[in-house]
């Protein structure tokens, strides 16, 4: 058997075009990407805390928002910060437009998530409505900065690691 060359990916000719492995990144992983996942659980927890409140009337789920808040809050920020340095350390994401798409949604998110986390802090009891409205907005916000993410990894191939060997 003769081995013949394969066609190009056209997501591999892209990639080689210009650079956008990770620059910040733990034995060859993007920090970003391994940081995004419990931030995005938690927001989605929150809504589901609020469902669940909403349904039952159990201050257990008051309690439990308040934690899943927090914690997606505080989460993100530090997922954000790995996202903004390879923004601004990495010429290859941040010339693709759904690098600033992507930066501006999660930032987004990030502001409605804090405003939540702070709503549950400070009253409580505005949990209904206008926490659990926050909650589906920031979830909104996570389905379309998530969606945004995915498309740089898997159509611009940002944070992957080429190897020539086959």
């Amino acid at each position: 058997m003769s081995k013949t060359e394969s066609p190009v990916s056209p997501v591999m000719k892209k990639i080689s075009e210009m650079d956008t492995s990770s620059a910040v990144a733990v034995a060859g992983h993007p920090i970003h990407a391994m940081s995004v996942h419990f931030p995005i659980a938690l927001v989605i927890a929150t809504l589901g805390c609020d469902v669940f409140y909403w349904w039952s009337g159990d201050e257990f789920w008051l309690r439990a928002s308040v934690w899943s808040a927090g914690f997606a809050f505080c989460l993100g920020v530090l997922a954000g910060m790995a996202g903004t340095a390879e923004l601004l350390l990495v010429r290859g994401i941040r010339s693709r437009a759904a690098s600033w798409t992507h930066a501006i949604a999660a930032m987004m998110l990030l502001s409605i998530a804090g405003m939540n986390w702070g709503l549950r802090l400070v009253d409580p009891d505005a949990v209904l409505p206008l926490g659990l409205a926050l909650s589906a907005l920031a979830s909104v916000f996570t389905g379309l900065a998530g969606w945004h993410g995915g498309k740089l990894i898997l159509h611009h191939g940002v944070g992957i690691m080429v190897s020539d060997q086959e």
